[in-house]
């Protein structure tokens, strides 16, 4: 783990400590995983290496469009 420090404003600081109280956990555990969930909904970096790899992945699979929307006719 790396150590870092970081500046808040007033209402930010009353947040995390808010947060902190409430949940029984250190604010550095708070603010760790408020940067994990933000970096998880940002997506990663690399995202579009991600989605060019997955490309073509369904190419040597034989099914036509009507079978597909067949299968949702079942819901």
């Amino acid at each position: 783990m790396n150590r870092t420090q970081i500046y808040l404003t007033a209402r930010e600081a009353q947040g995390v400590a808010r947060v902190a109280a409430e949940t029984g956990r250190k604010q550095s555990a708070v603010i760790r995983e408020a940067i994990d969930q933000y970096l998880q909904r940002v997506g990663s970096p690399d995202r579009l290496s991600e989605l060019k790899a997955a490309r073509g992945m369904w190419s040597e699979r034989d099914i036509s469009l009507e079978d597909l929307r067949g299968d949702f006719d079942r819901f």
